[in-house]
């Protein structure tokens, strides 16, 4: 990154800056499994105003709070323990008990409770589903005074940023030209914008972030291996949920009827499908009929209980290349798995992103220097998914034929919008927009990501037109 755009940083985004030197600190963090954003957190206890990091004391508190060894033993002996850590929920109606685990810890669902007091503290936030916060664990025992159980005896959300100042971080986009912006955005995912050959190919590797801001937007990205799909959307942001494999059913996606508790879907911003050529879907047919509900209007019908939620849904697999780099077959939805082959379900994502453009991730890539830590960028991100300003935007500066499919016109919206939040934050109002910025890096890249989705269906049904609608600046 130029040097000039890292004093800018510091300059406009001091108290939310962050000295990155990946080859000196990465060690100190070996074998505890921190994502990005609790990293930055850490690292911004223990690092001075020139960027140097006290490492014994960086250490030492990660010894105590994330320990690399079994933690149960140190529990037996009566120690009370407090961990900053990610941990699962679990809400039992049967048993009237909320059971939580530290898979990374050793601790299981049956060996962990919430006890009342705790959970009427955090209403709100104690839900199902991933959460990482600061916890004290003691050893308790049971009612029966036989079997013992781990119990959370206190909790604190993992929020450092109680709140962020969105009008502030507007203000300060203003101080950076647009192609000095796509720079700080790699930086904040942790990437060096020197490793991009060009603006098109940093345009389509930050498409990756219009998830985090805006809601229910669906997008499939074909990709090689070695791109960096996994670890963008496991490690920026607590909001999201990563599946990696293994078997997904409608219970864990949407509602567990058995359970009585939602599904991952219901508490997150976005859920991603990595590899999803690998993932194994139950009652396939029972999740296609309620994917095809969901992605159409961010509801669904499980056995007369109403489903809705905000959560966008990413589907990312592997697709094969020729010599050129570039797909095998110029019909993509192939690489999809059997039940996800429909026209009718994959019609309701809004956005393709073509993988196969996107650098080869290596070691060079990953950024040094000045940056916006990941936890403030996730809260920022997060916090622009409410920002509905840019949609009003949208319909000023957009006119549309009165034809045009309903589907092809609301997925270019989500997409143009989200793009205005990641690239424009300070548009607020329609005298504050460059119209060829917008025409340029919104409304023509999400016409054009929307026409891919609308010809990879018609290559599955003929039925599907391939043109789309006549959609333009006003």
């Amino acid at each position: 990154m130029d040097s000039a755009i890292n004093e800018k940083i510091r300059s406009h985004f001091a108290a939310m800056s962050i000295y990155k030197d990946p080859t000196s600190t990465n060690s100190l963090f070996v074998g505890r499994n921190l994502p990005a954003f609790v990293k930055d957190f850490i690292l911004k206890r223990y690092i001075d105003e020139s960027g140097q990091v006290d490492r014994g004391a960086l250490t030492s508190f990660l010894d105590t709070v994330i320990p690399k060894n079994s933690i149960k033993d140190r529990l037996e002996q009566g120690e009370e323990l407090t961990l900053l850590t990610r941990f699962i929920i679990y809400i039992d109606l049967v048993k009237g008990v909320r059971r939580f685990s530290i898979p990374d810890l050793g601790i299981k669902l049956n060996e962990g409770q919430i006890p009342e007091y705790v959970y009427s503290q955090h209403k709100g936030n104690l839900v199902d589903g991933e959460k990482w916060g600061i916890i004290k664990l003691s050893l308790m025992p049971g009612a029966d005074g036989k079997k013992n159980h781990v119990e959370m005896v206190d909790y604190k959300p993992f929020k450092p940023y109680r709140s962020v100042d969105i009008n502030y971080f507007k203000e300060a986009r203003e101080s950076f030209s647009i192609n000095e912006w796509l720079d700080v955005l790699l930086s904040a995912m942790e990437y060096d914008a020197a490793g991009f050959e060009s603006i098109s190919q940093k345009l389509e590797f930050l498409t990756r972030l219009l998830i985090f801001v805006e809601p229910r937007l669906n997008v499939i990205e074909l990709a090689p291996k070695g791109t960096g799909k996994s670890y963008v959307f496991g490690n920026i942001s607590k909001y999201g949920w990563l599946v990696s494999g293994g078997k997904v059913t409608r219970a864990k996606l949407f509602f567990d009827k058995q359970k009585q508790q939602n599904g991952i879907i219901k508490n997150h911003d976005f859920v991603a499908f990595d590899e999803i050529q690998t993932i194994v879907f139950q009652e396939p047919s029972e999740i296609q009929a309620a994917l095809k509900s969901y992605l159409e209007s961010g509801k669904t019908t499980i056995d007369n209980n109403e489903f809705s939620s905000e959560c966008g849904l990413i589907l990312m697999g592997n697709i094969p290349l020729n010599e050129y780099h570039r797909p095998l077959s110029n019909k993509y939805f192939d690489s999809l798995p059997d039940n996800f082959k429909e026209s009718a379900l994959l019609d309701r994502f809004h956005c393709f992103i073509e993988g196969w453009h996107l650098p080869r991730i290596d070691k060079s890539m990953i950024f040094k220097g000045w940056t916006i830590n990941v936890e403030y960028f996730s809260e920022i991100l997060h916090s622009l998914r409410t920002q509905n300003q840019y949609s009003l935007l949208f319909d000023e500066l957009v006119t549309f034929e009165t034809k045009a499919d309903m589907r092809d016109f609301n997925a270019v919206k989500r997409i143009a919008t989200a793009y205005m939040k990641l690239f424009f934050p300070h548009w607020t109002q329609r005298q504050d927009v460059n119209l060829e910025e917008f025409d340029k890096y919104c409304l023509q890249p999400a016409i054009y990501k929307r026409g891919i989705i609308k010809e990879q269906c018609h290559n599955i049904d003929a039925e599907f037109k391939i043109k789309m609608p006549e959609i333009k600046l006003k």
